[in-house]
Parts: C-alpha cells; structure tokens; sequence
C-alpha cells in the first residue's frame, strides 16, 4: 500500500511539474528573429534586443496561438500610431481578419489627433472599445507595459499596470456600429462575434513618420 501511495505521490508531482513547465512564459520572438515573418529590409534588433521598423510593414508570428497572455514593453515616439494585432487569420488582410490593440502616443500635440475617437486612444480595441482611462501609456521616450490576455471571446488588456479593457466579443453582433452606438471603422467589417479566435500575432511597423519601439514580448499559452 505505502509503494502504491508513494507511486502515485510521484505521479502527481510529475504532472504538476509539466503543467508548471507547459505554461511557462516563452519569448515570443527568438533573439535573431528566426522564427518571425518579416521584411528583413524594415525590421532590426539591436543589440539590446529592442525591436523596431524603419516602415509600416508588420513582423508575425511563424505559429497560430489561441488561449494565451502576451506579454512585451513598447516605447513611443512623439505622435506614434502603433499596434498589437492578434487572431490573425489571414496575413493577406491584416486588419480585416484580426484585431488590434492600439498603441499611441496619447499626448501627441498634432491637431488632428484631437479628433480622434477614445477608441483610437492608447490600449483600445482600435475602432471598436475604448480604453476605461486615457493617458495611461507614458510620455514618448518611456517605457510601458502591457499585458493582453485572450481566452476565445474575451480580452483582457492591462497598461502599466491598470486594466483598461475587458471584451466580450460576442457583444459585437455588427461590422458597422459598436454596441455603444458608435461608428465601427469601415476598413473593419467583420463582426468580432464572428472573427476566428485563434491566429497569428502581428506587430505594426513605422506608420508615419514615428516610429515604435518593442522588447521583451514574452507568450504563455494558456
């Protein structure tokens, strides 16, 4: 009986030990970006491992991932228009088939970013929720955090350490208006009640004449 015990003991550790393991953060990018899709001629890594773009070209992910926290600090520029693009099903069509999870400079003193909608403000649902605080991001030249935790249809983002969204996407019955009544963007027609949960990750280059800075992007598969 004490063999018997003491077997199955060791049994549980054992799989306790290989959860622990399998859900271990990863990086999500290795350091020579092998395992990334990109234009070679756009993206670098210094030797700090800070990622960054000389155009607005995206770098993906090789591999689909659904069910998953992703971690990574990004560094604005003045008047950055950046992104975090996940459940991407068709590179061919980024921002149709995926969603994005704005990154901006929300203290950019160009006019027309006055006009902007909260749902283009930092760490939105670009065109679709808006973030629960604006200027949570931090000055051009600083460093944030931000955690996106995606379980099927609901998304978490959490922004140098506050959660400012929480998404249900079964709630998004239509290509055309959110659920507040608001103007879904018309370059962004599907219905996230209907958008595939599980793809590829994607992030925005250069769009403009500011450019983004990303590090330490880590994936813990859920």
């Amino acid at each position: 009986m004490k063999k018997l015990v003491l077997s199955m003991m060791c049994c549980a550790c054992i799989c306790v030990l290989y959860c622990c393991q399998a859900k271990k953060a990863q990086p999500l990018f290795a350091a020579d970006l092998s395992n990334a899709e990109y234009d070679r001629s756009v993206w670098s890594v210094d030797k700090d491992g800070v990622l960054s773009a000389s155009a607005d070209k995206a770098i993906w992910t090789t591999k689909e991932y659904e069910n998953f926290e992703l971690t990574l600090e990004f560094k604005n520029d003045p008047c950055t228009n950046s992104g975090v693009f996940i459940y991407c099903s068709n590179k061919n069509n980024l921002t149709h088939y995926s969603m994005e999870v704005q990154i901006a400079d929300d203290y950019c003193t160009n006019p027309k970013w006055e006009t902007w909608p909260p749902s283009w403000w930092c760490g939105a649902i670009f065109g679709h929720l808006a973030p629960s605080q604006h200027k949570v991001v931090k000055k051009p030249g600083e460093w944030n955090k931000m955690k996106i935790t995606a379980k099927g249809k609901n998304v978490v983002v959490v922004l140098n350490g506050i959660q400012i969204i929480d998404m249900d996407m079964n709630l998004w019955t239509s290509g055309t208006v959110n659920p507040d009544g608001s103007e879904i963007p018309s370059h962004l027609p599907i219905p996230y009640a209907e958008l595939p949960t599980k793809g590829y990750i994607a992030f925005q280059g250069k769009h403009g004449a500011a450019t983004i800075y990303f590090r330490n992007m880590k994936i813990k598969e859920l």
